[in-house]
């Protein structure tokens, strides 16, 4: 396995899934993997959990962890071949992404979708690029249009927690007060496609995801229907794809609340975090005992040390 960039990357979901609820029973039993090794992890963006999770996971195998906010502690990356760089950029991404590969055996790279343009957010320009100047396997921390570790510690935690063989699980659209890329949701729907789960997004007209990845799932655009007899709600915003970036904040009837969430079947609250609350859900729901935000949270650890045992054992 060279690098981990969507759930495309794995062979086999249900092994991998297997080999996570492995790890999270033995967190420390792989550390002669990570011995000597270093990880190198680079934000172009903020993160918390990502951050903390992926050097939990790095120590966990026993590796050395380096961490540096590029965005605002180096200097400003020209991503483009050609150019002429008498303008802001002082460095190049070639020279970069090599020489950070001299220091570590895996990098991580979390980069953001500006929003401003679909086809170069699509594009995934800056990981791709990253990507193909680096000279050591790199795991995407989350791109402009897709957060697999995210979606592998939600696949995680819907597999602990299910009642029954085959739940449902619905992808609800929720206000935000911003325009949010639609990375996680993608990310989401991409994974749970592969899952045994019987999958359904629910959203705003005008708010539909790309049809690369909605293709051959129910999508509803009236929420209550779609929450009838769900045993998970995972709630996100996302901007529209279609009319790209723009968002709705005034949408509050999508709000996740109890009176919402009594229409499923005792459904569990999901979210990645951070989340607004009383925006995208009621104190009420994720206050409650059926929300699983801090499982997902805990399960991020897991996600990001079975991908980077995966790395450092070169297997898919």
């Amino acid at each position: 396995m060279m690098n981990f960039t969507s759930v495309k990357d794995l062979t086999n979901i249900n092994a991998w899934l297997k080999k996570a609820l492995e790890i999270k029973a033995n967190p420390f039993g792989f550390q002669e993997f990570g011995k000597n090794k270093t990880l190198g992890l680079i934000f172009l963006n903020p993160s918390l959990r990502t951050r903390l999770s992926t050097q939990k996971a790095a120590l966990n195998l026993g590796m050395n962890v380096m961490v540096m906010n590029l965005g605002t502690e180096g200097w400003s990356i020209e991503m483009t071949d050609g150019t002429v760089m008498d303008q802001g950029s002082q460095e190049h991404i070639k020279e970069a992404a090599g020489v950070i590969s001299q220091y570590c055996d895996i990098i991580g790279i979390r980069t953001f979708a500006e929003l401003k343009n679909r086809d170069e957010d699509y594009s995934e320009k800056v990981l791709t690029k990253f990507i193909q100047s680096a000279k050591v396997p790199v795991v995407s921390l989350e791109s402009a249009t897709l957060h697999p570790l995210q979606s592998f510690a939600d696949l995680i935690t819907i597999e602990e927690q299910k009642k029954i063989t085959r739940p449902k699980v619905v992808l609800s659209w929720a206000p935000h007060p911003r325009a949010l890329p639609q990375a996680v949701a993608n990310s989401f729907v991409e994974w749970m496609k592969q899952a045994d789960v019987e999958l359904v997004i629910t959203n705003p007209v005008g708010f539909d995801l790309s049809p690369e990845f909605t293709d051959g799932v129910t999508v509803l655009h009236n929420q209550n229907e779609a929450l009838a007899g769900a045993n998970f709600v995972y709630a996100k915003n996302w901007s529209s794809y279609e009319n790209y970036g723009q968002t709705a904040p005034n949408l509050t009837d999508w709000t996740i609340s109890k009176p919402k969430m009594d229409l499923t079947n005792n459904g569990k609250f999901m979210h990645c975090l951070p989340v607004r609350r009383n925006v995208v859900v009621t104190d009420e729901v994720i206050d409650s005992g059926n929300s699983l935000v801090l499982e997902q949270a805990n399960n991020r650890t897991y996600a990001a040390q079975t991908v980077l045992l995966k790395m450092l054992q070169n297997v898919g």
